[in-house]
């Protein structure tokens, strides 16, 4: 018996390890074919021409720029950053989970950053729609007060999007650090990476929905190992959120500082004000606590954790080769 728990668990170790080889060696690949300079001869303008697109949005509203990099990050932890969560269609992702709540401005965003490299005649269908997400991401953070940085770009579009596997590869909004850090590291980020992720909840809101179990007792219901809240915080969200809210009422991640990209994300979390159980385990888990602690001491430390890794998030699952799985969309909603 003792032999065969052995020889059991050693088994389970080679196919972790495969696992994670498997992952490194994808994300080896993605860098070697991805280039911060990769539309230098053929649309060198690109990136301006998509700062602009975004800065006459963010003029409208400001919803844009949360929503923005969330598009980014669902695009990515589904089928790889290949704009396939743009597709429209009848089993589309957005018909699915957590899709279904992206925002109809960030769609617009990137519509609009299409058409305007699009218009530029030496950019015509030359720029794919994942390299215009990517872009736009940077720029939403950016222009709210978070850190510039250079992005890599070559990445091909996507021709499948469907509702099936978005369940399984977003976090929930009740996940534990175990939980967090089993899917992120199924995409090549560590525990670092991940909570320097979740710090993009600095700017942005959530729905009632989300952790409205965090604010009542349900008879048999009750949100298991839920991390504590601010009491009086608490009772602000009653108010914000009481037993008969609107489906559409939301709540800001950040109260503080909700339209800036800064730090206070986790200094809400250091007290007790996460909206989220899963932005709150973050400061309730020891395992996590420090790095949260570290974070809202020093904002630069979280830019410079951030940058890393959006830029290896960026990486996860491209294309960067044309054939049946992968294009340049001339509509960015629709394959050709």
């Amino acid at each position: 018996m003792g032999q065969k728990r052995l020889g059991l668990r050693r088994r389970q170790s080679v196919v972790m390890v495969v696992a994670v080889l498997l992952v490194a060696t994808a994300v080896s690949s993605a860098v070697a074919q991805l280039s911060q300079s990769y539309y230098a001869s053929t649309c060198p303008n690109v990136e301006t021409l998509v700062r602009g697109a975004v800065t006459q949005k963010l003029k409208e509203t400001f919803n844009a720029a949360p929503g923005t990099l969330r598009l980014f990050f669902h695009d990515c932890f589904v089928r790889g950053c290949d704009a396939s969560v743009l597709i429209a269609g009848q089993d589309d992702e957005h018909s699915a989970g957590a899709d279904t709540t992206l925002s109809p401005d960030a769609l617009d965003l990137i519509t609009r950053a299409k058409a305007a490299v699009d218009a530029d005649a030496g950019c015509s269908n030359k720029v794919s729609c994942a390299d215009i997400l990517a872009l736009a991401a940077r720029e939403v953070v950016s222009q709210a007060g978070g850190p510039y940085y250079q992005v890599e770009l070559g990445r091909l579009d996507g021709k499948v999007g469907t509702r099936a596997v978005v369940k399984h590869s977003l976090p929930g909004a009740a996940f534990d650090l175990d939980q967090l850090n089993k899917l992120f590291a199924t995409n090549g980020l560590t525990q670092t990476d991940m909570i320097a992720l979740s710090g993009g909840h600095t700017i942005g809101v959530t729905h009632c929905d989300k952790f409205v179990r965090r604010l009542y007792q349900f008879k048999g219901k009750a949100a298991a190992n839920s991390p504590a809240m601010n009491l009086a915080f608490l009772r602000q969200m009653r108010q914000t959120c009481p037993l008969n809210y609107s489906p559409s009422t939301v709540a800001m991640l950040d109260a503080v500082t909700p339209n800036k990209f800064d730090n206070g994300y986790f200094q809400t979390l250091q007290q007790q004000k996460g909206l989220l159980a899963s932005d709150q385990v973050l400061f309730a888990d020891r395992r996590s606590r420090a790095t949260v602690n570290y974070f809202a001491a020093n904002q630069t430390a979280f830019f410079d954790a951030f940058v890393a890794a959006i830029t290896k998030l960026g990486r996860v699952g491209v294309k960067t080769v044309a054939g049946n799985d992968a294009e340049i969309r001339r509509v960015c909603t629709k394959v050709n």
